[in-house]
């Protein structure tokens, strides 16, 4: 199976010969236009990388990037119109995994994203790993969650705000940081927010009176916070749960 490219960039003819170059080399390509749509794209597509201009209509690419960092490992290569060492750092410094200033040459774009990739499959980055919370495990690369083995049906928004507290455990965040990193600038309302826990909460068992652990706290007067007492371990992927 080809692996999927996410491009991102809100001039259309730019995305396209992209797509056009990636499809060449072998890569499925999904396409988004703004900052909102690459986040939701991170979500639901799971792609291999993200190219990512940071030039975009709602959220310029510092954000995106640090929302997608939030939420996945996914290899990111920026790019932009301005070369200065600033942008370079501060989109480094976010997590980004490369850096590509306009115009440039499509044939040493996809060698950055093949050398990326093999960079990404050979390491031990934390996206290739199984993670184990208490009686959850997750797969980040599958986007699967399961509880004492059972799998559970989450849906892209109740896994990305899992996701986003087990990677920040004991942190405080508010309704509105939490949409914001788990939805981008995506309208919705802030007590939206509690909506989703609620269900995600009643999925995991967090909120039955014999549940073995306590995931999600209620700080009240400020948002939640990852339980963290509870222990978080990796565990290289071998297939099995």
């Amino acid at each position: 199976m080809s692996e999927t490219i996410l491009v991102v960039d809100d001039e259309e003819a730019i995305a396209e010969f992209i797509e056009i170059n990636l499809k060449r080399a072998g890569f499925a390509v999904v396409k988004a236009f703004s900052g909102t749509e690459a986040v939701e794209s991170v979500t639901q597509h799971n792609p291999a990388l993200v190219v990512l201009d940071l030039m975009l209509p709602d959220m310029d690419g510092f954000l995106v990037c640090k929302t997608i960092r939030s939420l996945s490992q996914v290899p990111i290569i920026m790019l932009t119109a301005r070369g200065e060492d600033a942008d370079k750092v501060s989109g480094l410094k976010l997590g980004a995994d490369d850096y590509m200033v306009k115009p440039f040459n499509p044939q040493e774009l996809v060698e950055r994203v093949h050398a990326i990739l093999r960079r990404f499959s050979s390491g031990r980055r934390v996206e290739e790993e199984k993670i184990f919370v208490g009686d959850l495990c997750i797969d980040p690369m599958a986007r699967k969650v399961w509880k004492d083995r059972e799998a559970i049906d989450l849906t892209p928004k109740e896994y990305g705000i899992l996701i986003f507290f087990v990677r920040n455990p004991g942190q405080i965040f508010s309704r509105e940081e939490v949409r914001n990193r788990v939805w981008g600038h995506e309208f919705i309302e802030a007590r939206s927010v509690d909506v989703h826990l609620r269900r995600l909460r009643e999925k995991i068992g967090d909120d039955a009176p014999e549940a073995n652990y306590r995931y999600f706290i209620t700080v009240w007067g400020q948002g939640y916070k990852f339980n963290p007492a509870i222990p978080i371990k990796n565990k290289p992927r071998d297939g099995k749960i």
